[in-house]
Parts: C-alpha cells; structure tokens; sequence
C-alpha cells in the first residue's frame, strides 16, 4: 500500500477515535450523587416530620457517600417549604419531607403555589403514625363511648384542640365527629404544645395528635390516652385500644411522613433514593426507634407513595368540604 494512503486512512482512524472520545461525555452520566443532598423540610426543627427527616439523614449520607443536610423552611401550614422544594432544580440534589398536611392542603387552599401533581413527585412513604386520643383527667368520662354519649347528651361542651386548622388532628376530630354524629367545638391552636398545655390545664377537654407527643404524658398520668385511630395497636401503648375495637367502625386517622423529589428528577435517581430509604426504614435499628413514637415503618415505592397522596388526598378533601373546613 503506498504510504500515501496509509497516511490517509490512519489520520480519518485517528479522526473518528478523536470525534468518538468527544462525544463520549455528552452520552455518559456522571455518578450520582456528585454532590451533598439537601432535605427541605417545610415545618420548625423537633417536631414529627423533622424527626423522620432525621431519622433517615446519617443513614443516607453513609449509603450515598455524601452530605445530607436538613433544611427547615415553616411557615403557611408547610407550603413555604414544599413550594421551595417544587422549585428547585430536579438533579437529584433536592428532596423534601412532608406529612399529612400536604395531602389536606389541595383542597384546603383554592390556590398553591405549586401544582401537586406536576410539580412533585413521590419517593417513599416513610412511616405512618396513627392519632392517639387523649382527654383531660379532669373530664367527666373516661372512655371513648363515654365521651361520646356525653357529647350527645351536650352538645358543644366538649372542647377539642389542634395543631391549626386543617392539621391532622383537626380532620380526624372533624371525621370523627360526622362518624358520631356529634358536635364539638373546634379550639384550633399555633402547634400541638399550646393544645397540649391547655388539655392538662382543662381548657379543653379532648385532643388528637401523634403519639410522639402523648406516649410519655399519658404513662406519666398527666393525661387519660382513650383510643387509637388505627386498625391495631400501637407496641409503644399496647394497652390503649383502637376506636375500632370500640365500636367506631372504619375510624381511622394519622399523620404520615414521606419524601418528595421536584417533578422531572431523573427515575433512575428517584429509584435509588426510594430504595435506599426504604433499607433504613425497614432497618431493626430504625425499627426499634418508630415503634417507641408510636409510628409504623413503611418504605414504598414511588408508585406506591404517589398513590397513597392521591388516596389521602380525596379522603381528607372530602372530610374538609363537609365539614366546611377553612384555611387560617
């Protein structure tokens, strides 16, 4: 072959190896994650979402090899939070923890500032944490049933607490009073401790929240734990039952945590991170630690997450319309 030609074709080889180096990163994706992680969690540090943020954070930063790091952003019954999470880049740098208020919350504001159905995605469902009812010692019943046959024989006399209005435990009493057939009246407070601190002084009489903040007042006495809105028991209070076993068919209410990603995060990323919080949940370690806050682990898919919001969703929004719930 005359060298003239062998010149040639090696420069077109050398050519198309040099194109083919260069367009190689263009097709290839850099690992992830390449840099550390942030949570957004939409309500203040210590409470119950910022617990199970908590609970998975070192978990990933050892499985992931990077930081990940809290973010608290309150405010507006979490919407401050969750609409800076629908805004944030989808690169898988940004994840957010949100509860049962954001499921309430599609229906209890005419208008978001996010859509939740293109905007953010499911990740995993964390853990579900049934509502423990608590009434003050002072209270003249000390049963479910009691309550309620007083509340029938004087209507409005009851007082029930929340957290704020359109919180979980605001619904459940809703749903619970329209199961009755009773009326209540609604006391709504700024967060669960201000309830809390008026039932033990008798300002109010009656007060759904989750079991983190009850447990420990009701083994102390300082409060009477009269049932569990769930279809079993809590290990942490085996010996509270659930409505249910009461005779209040069907009741059931909680709080729940799970983990968003803003809509358009790669599936494959979405994928990891769901499996690598559902190992932490289902972990004895993290186990053990749910079951002392009364909480039941989860760990889902995406799929599944998404249609557990979209479940949560309708029943919570037809609790709010029919008892005519109005955001603060």
């Amino acid at each position: 072959m005359p060298p003239s030609l062998m010149s040639r074709r090696a420069f077109h080889g050398a050519a198309a190896a040099a194109a083919v180096s260069i367009a190689a990163p263009s097709f290839a994706q850099s690992p992830w994650p390449s840099k550390p992680i942030r949570i957004i969690v939409p309500y203040t540090p210590g409470g119950f979402t910022d617990q199970m943020a908590r609970l998975v954070q070192p978990g990933l930063s050892a499985r992931l090899g990077q930081p990940v790091v809290i973010d608290n952003k309150p405010g507006a019954n979490s919407l401050i939070g969750v609409d800076a999470l629908a805004k944030s880049a989808p690169d898988g740098s940004t994840f957010g923890v949100v509860i049962a208020a954001y499921a309430a919350n599609t229906t209890l504001y005419p208008k978001l500032p996010y859509d939740p159905k293109k905007d953010l995605a499911g990740v995993s469902l964390l853990g579900i944490s049934p509502l423990l009812a608590a009434v003050n010692n002072d209270a003249p019943f000390k049963t479910a049933k009691e309550l309620i046959d007083y509340a029938r024989a004087h209507p409005g006399k009851i007082s029930f607490g929340s957290s704020g209005n359109g919180s979980a435990a605001h619904l459940t009493s809703e749903l619970w009073k329209s199961l009755t057939k009773t009326y209540m009246t609604h006391i709504p407070y700024r967060g669960a401790v201000p309830a809390l601190t008026d039932l033990l002084g008798g300002q109010i009489q009656l007060f759904f929240d989750a079991p983190t903040g009850l447990i420990n007042q009701g083994k102390a006495g300082k409060v009477r734990l009269i049932g569990v809105a769930s279809d079993r028991r809590l290990p942490a209070v085996p010996e509270v039952p659930t409505f249910i076993e009461q005779g209040f068919a069907g009741f059931t209410g909680s709080t729940w945590a799970g983990m968003l990603a803003p809509a358009g995060t790669p599936r494959e990323i979405v994928k990891r991170m769901s499996e690598e919080v559902a190992r932490i949940i289902k972990s004895d370690e993290t186990r053990a630690k749910l079951d002392a806050m009364g909480t039941f682990p989860a760990g889902s898919t995406p799929e599944e997450f998404d249609a557990f919001i979209a479940a949560e969703t309708e029943k919570w929004g037809k609790v709010i319309r029919t008892a005519g719930v109005k955001a603060e």
